[in-house]
């Protein structure tokens, strides 16, 4: 990986940063659990193997390769899975131009892209760590139904990759389907090269031991020299006291920056401290609120990395391990992704499976407002007008991110009205993502969170709650655990999706 760009200058060896970044980037190496203190050693213990995959995960070829010829069926494969489980997929699948349908949605309408008439020819891969997360068993259950009304074997269209002895390995098995374990001593954002990134694209056709060999070069020439590593590491403390704007244009890593985003996200954004990574369009717009630049082409930002996919992967999982030891923080816990999780079941039980009726202090066309201004215009500029001198904006849209991905331009006319970073996550993807960072990070966000009308919905069997009553317990779940922290909040409903997003993209431009 070639390392350049005009911050390089400003890295001071001689520090005492950069010296405790050394010692901690020698005992990593070693697999020691001491390194982010007492607390999360315990923790640590169990989740260090990630420092082997380049090596460790060569065993898993054979049986990949066996796997993947029992299916000669197969001409499309979807992936139900959620943040670590998904985000290293896609970004494999469009780096190498293969076709994978990452469904990490409860969205009735991007749920229903997934599902075809005719599933003959398709692959279900089963994601899941535990087999608990509620949108992957969700998605197993409506797409083993459809199998099933559709007379096709269920063995010959799933896959199940997860933990060994799960609740979701055993089961799997008893159903005689097709199940390959990861290594359980691996956390979920730093599983990148191990089963769950590497099956679900092999299966596609890519070749998932150059991304090994190119890890394992990687490893060697940082374990090597370690000046480079630890000159990022320490840039990312020294130049950024919170916002980094990472940049995939002219890469050809399309997703390399929202699988990066949760991998520092998650780790580092606890106990109020963090780096907050923005996925952004081009090295410009990521100036904006004077966050610190990474782009992985050639070009003008403040640091550059360039290398293939593989050296990536391996590369920016050491450096967030080194970015916990640098905050004293432990990167490989979440606990406020499971309060978030909470607040999903605690709603659901309190509706028991009917999604009650909510009314909008005002309707503004195709709008709906959950706030105390009349109109969308007057909404917007009193949302904005709360947020922090320091801080950021948050976007959450629990919409379809296929028919509704123009509602992503909001991020920049908001970031060019405001001149503060913005952030976009799709709902209820980024839960398992920035949703960490949201609330035990800085608390310096403002949150804008968009809800949509579903022309359509989605049994989820066994359960007495419907795919769009999962969104939106998710979507509430969420705004109330931002309410409770006194964080500036507006909803917005759009009754109307399509409308609806291009009256607020008009709206936001006119403020």
């Amino acid at each position: 990986m070639q390392i350049s760009g005009s911050a390089l200058a400003r890295v001071d060896r001689s520090s005492a940063l950069y010296q405790k970044l050394e010692g901690a980037h020698r005992r990593i190496a070693l697999k020691d659990p001491t390194i982010w203190g007492a607390e999360a050693a315990v923790e640590a213990a169990v989740r260090l193997n990630w420092v082997d995959l380049p090596e460790s995960s060569r065993t898993l070829l054979p049986e990949i390769d066996a796997l993947v010829a029992r299916f000669p069926h197969i001409k499309r494969v979807v992936l139900a899975g959620m943040g670590g489980s998904s985000l290293a997929p896609e970004v494999i699948a469009q780096s190498f131009k293969k076709n994978l349908f990452i469904l990490d949605s409860t969205d009735p309408q991007y749920f229903a892209h997934a599902l075809t008439k005719d599933l003959s020819s398709t692959l279900l891969i089963v994601s899941s760590k535990s087999g608990s997360t509620i949108e992957t068993s969700s998605a197993r259950a409506i797409f083993t139904a459809a199998f099933q009304d559709q007379g096709l074997d269920l063995a010959s269209h799933m896959v199940i990759i997860t933990d060994p002895g799960s609740p979701l390995d055993l089961q799997a098995r008893g159903q005689g389907l097709a199940v390959i374990n990861a290594d359980p001593h691996v956390g979920g954002r730093f599983s990148a090269l191990t089963a769950f990134g590497l099956v679900p694209t092999a299966f596609t056709g890519v070749d998932v031991s150059v991304l090994l060999d190119q890890a394992s070069d990687m490893k060697a020439e940082f374990l090597h020299d370690s000046h480079a590593i630890i000159d990022v590491a320490s840039l990312l403390i020294t130049e950024s006291s919170q916002y980094i704007a990472f940049v995939d244009q002219g890469s050809g890593l399309n997703g390399l920056s929202d699988w990066i985003e949760q991998l520092i996200a998650e780790s580092t954004g606890k106990s109020g401290v963090g780096r907050l990574p923005i996925a952004v369009d081009d090295v410009t717009s990521g100036a904006v609120g004077g966050a610190f630049r990474v782009s992985y082409s050639e070009g003008d930002a403040d640091l550059v990395a360039v290398g293939s996919l593989g050296e990536h992967f391996i590369f920016w999982e050491w450096v967030t391990a080194l970015l916990g030891s640098a905050l004293d923080i432990d990167p490989f816990n979440q606990p406020n992704v499971t309060e978030a999780k909470n607040a999903t079941s605690q709603l659901l039980k309190d509706w028991n499976g009917t999604l009650p009726q909510f009314t909008a202090d005002y309707i503004d066309d195709n709008v709906a407002i959950f706030g105390e201004d009349k109109s969308l215009h007057q909404s917007l500029l009193s949302f904005l007008a709360t947020v922090p001198e320091d801080g950021y904006i948050s976007i959450h849209a629990y919409l379809d991110r296929k028919d509704d991905a123009s509602v992503r331009e909001l991020q920049n006319v908001l970031s060019k009205k405001t001149g503060k970073p913005v952030t976009f996550g799709w709902g209820p993807r980024f839960l398992h993502s920035t949703g960490q960072f949201h609330k035990g990070g800085q608390q310096n966000g403002a949150f804008l969170q968009i809800t949509g009308a579903c022309t359509n919905d989605l049994d989820i069997p066994g359960e007495k709650f419907t795919l769009r009553t999962l969104l939106m317990a998710q979507a509430l779940g969420d705004h109330a655990a931002l309410q409770k922290r006194k964080f500036p909040l507006l909803r917005l409903h759009l009754e109307d999706r399509s409308a609806g997003i291009l009256q607020l993209l008009t709206v936001a431009r006119s403020l």
